[in-house]
């Protein structure tokens, strides 16, 4: 039996699976000083003028990939809810796209209604429960996924990276012996999620993985999609930096926000080669790379204050430049409607195989 001293332990000193609300909760102070030395609750919406809300939440992916350079991201279809099933096949062939591809929100988050699609028959399914616009995207297949948090000073040329991870989609091994049930239990992500991961693989639940087969539990790699992230700071320098400094550039007023991007290796990364970014965030973007890389809870506090420091800084300047934040009604509206819409897509990302 377990003791449930022992389970409240290890809640409380695993920091890194609170829920987000309450590890940010203790720094709600700084923010609401932010708020007060601004004079405006959304202060950091002119953070990134060209994004909605800064980028904050709800930003329209169509919105930021119109912004990047030609090519440097896969082959997008933009598609609307309740279109032709028989258009979107055509426009997506059209594209030169080819199965398996991903599917995603057009404005959305948090890997919820992200799937990698093998059939046209999955895709009929996901467009016939789909009541929001969303994209068919090129699958890409680079070997490695890497996140990338960038900063730069409206004033100045050269920017900053903060943080550099190598993401690693949840994921299991077949050992020619276990079920996929058995090897999801036992891992030690997954193995917390039995009842969301049961519906969503019941096809193999109970088949025995071949030695060796690596079996992909998610493919959206998130922290709260169960991703390892694995640390790769050492690897940060100006080379790296140069890169991003040339593709914010290109956005042209893109000053903080973090990059998710597929590559064949750092060293093509920092060449400018064997790329392709998939998405990129702006100022709601987390300073992920505390998650798993041993940062003790005060020095990932110390992370998040000194990221919010440098969007306050930012967002300030681009003020006096003239990029106002949003009216407080403006932005509650904004705000409401997202979340609302959002939870709908999570009771949907729940029902969906």
């Amino acid at each position: 039996m377990k003791n449930p001293l022992v389970h409240i332990y290890r809640r409380v000193t695993h920091w890194e699976a609170w829920p987000f609300k309450l590890l940010y909760a203790p720094l709600a102070i700084f923010w609401i000083g932010y708020m007060i030395r601004s004079k405006a609750v959304w202060f950091f919406t002119p953070s990134n003028p060209k994004l909605t809300f800064g980028g904050m939440e709800g930003e329209p992916k169509k919105e930021m990939y119109d912004l990047l350079p030609v090519g440097s991201f896969p082959t997008t279809v933009n598609i609307t809810a309740g279109e032709r099933f028989e258009t979107v096949c055509h426009r997506i062939q059209q594209a030169g796209m080819q199965l398996p591809f991903v599917v995603k929100p057009e404005i959305g988050g948090q890997g919820v209604l992200f799937r990698k699609l093998d059939t046209w028959e999955e895709l009929a399914q996901y467009h016939q429960r789909m009541r929001w616009d969303y994209m068919a995207q090129a699958l890409v297949t680079y070997p490695m996924e890497v996140s990338v948090f960038y900063i730069r000073h409206p004033q100045e040329q050269k920017g900053r990276v903060t943080g550099f991870l190598h993401k690693v989609p949840m994921q299991v091994i077949g050992d020619g012996s276990s079920t996929l049930e058995v090897l999801i239990a036992a891992h030690p992500k997954a193995g917390k999620r039995m009842d969301e991961l049961r519906p969503k693989h019941a096809a193999r639940w109970n088949e025995v993985l071949p030695l060796g087969e690596r079996y992909m539990l998610s493919y959206a790699a998130n922290h709260n999609r169960g991703a390892q992230f694995i640390d790769l700071k050492a690897h940060i320098d100006d080379q790296l930096v140069a890169v991003f400094d040339v593709i914010s550039h290109s956005i042209d007023d893109f000053f903080y926000g973090r990059y998710d991007i597929m590559c064949a290796s750092i060293d093509d990364l920092k060449a400018g080669r064997n790329f392709s970014i998939l998405e990129y965030n702006g100022c709601g973007a987390e300073p992920n790379h505390f998650y798993d890389t041993g940062y003790t809870l005060i020095g990932a506090y110390r992370e998040i204050l000194r990221h919010w420091k440098a969007l306050y800084t930012i967002s300030a300047y681009n003020a006096k430049q003239g990029v106002k934040p949003w009216p407080m009604q403006r932005g509650q509206e904004f705000l409401r409607n997202t979340r609302v819409e959002m939870e709908k897509m999570k009771v949907l990302d729940r029902e969906l195989a």
